[in-house]
């Protein structure tokens, strides 16, 4: 079910199924921001990603002697929400632990998400609380898809020296690296950009970065600090994600142990953790 928040410079909808934004616009010029989705280019709009992300290899894991199965970036983008708080400017949506998710993931949990409007800008926040008794492993990340054209330019708010790790087809990560930018800015979005997947770059500097739109800004994006940067999108589609993640995809050479798994987040019981982005439209916002 899509919900709805506004105020007097932004329109944004969100889908109760993943708690996905599904609109993102300007109220003055009704221009669209976030990808629409087209299933023959790519299904999604801004999946949440939970928990993991990426890939696990050969889609599992063990803990505590037993082996699980889990999907591609997790169980939370294909789960039902329920919106827990609903004003004009911001709304909360929440997912926890059921049976059939303790039958791939054995953590009790409590995952929320929320959006609010803050004049030109969309802060989204995750929240994942530790609902049980043990140590909680797990990953988090946002995927949101920006409209672009091929050309446009994402720019890093400071000069850049960075490199992708290499993925395999089964979306594993290789063990080695490419150059990506040297000591620049400007990341330009081409046709042979993401032949590879998508880049997973560490070790970025720059607290936001701003997609450069047929020569003017667009959205500027600050990042939240992640470990991880994703940027994908199909290769020449009209749209680029970027991915704050605080996680990462497992190796070919990965051990099943999910408590080793690469960059795994550890929640005592009653903490919560929390990732933060944020979307900066352009002041008129349309």
């Amino acid at each position: 079910m899509l919900y709805h928040i506004e105020n007097e410079q932004l329109f944004c909808a969100v889908d109760s199924l993943g708690a996905q934004l599904h609109s993102l616009k300007g109220r003055a010029g009704k221009a669209e921001y976030l990808w629409q989705g087209n299933p023959a280019v790519w299904y999604g709009q801004a999946p949440v990603l939970f928990p993991i992300v990426g890939r696990l290899k050969d889609d599992r894991y063990q803990y505590r002697g037993k082996t699980y199965q889990m999907p591609k970036h997790g169980f939370a983008r294909k789960s039902e929400f329920l919106p827990v708080l609903a004003e004009r400017e911001r709304i909360v949506f929440e997912l926890k632990d059921s049976e059939k998710t303790r039958a791939i993931y054995p953590f009790a949990f409590t995952l929320r998400i929320e959006y609010k409007l803050s004049k030109n800008a969309l802060v989204a926040t995750a929240t994942v609380a530790n609902a049980g008794e043990d140590t909680m492993l797990f990953s988090i990340g946002a995927h949101p898809g920006f409209n672009c054209a091929m050309g446009d330019v994402l720019r890093f708010s400071q000069p850049e020296t960075l490199r992708s790790e290499w993925i395999t087809e089964e979306s594993l990560l290789a063990g080695s690296s490419y150059p990506v930018l040297e000591d620049a800015t400007d990341l330009v979005l081409h046709e042979q950009l993401f032949a590879k997947d998508a880049l997973i770059l560490q070790g970025v500097r720059s607290a936001q970065l701003t997609l450069v739109r047929g020569g003017e800004d667009c959205v500027k994006f600050d990042l939240g600090a992640p470990p991880v940067l994703g940027v994908w999108a199909k290769p020449a589609a009209p749209y680029v994600c970027i991915e704050p993640w605080f996680g990462i995809n497992d190796g070919e050479a990965a051990t099943p142990d999910f408590s080793q798994k690469r960059l795994i987040n550890a929640l005592a019981p009653g903490d919560t953790f929390t990732q933060r982005w944020c979307a900066e439209l352009p002041g008129e916002a349309g």
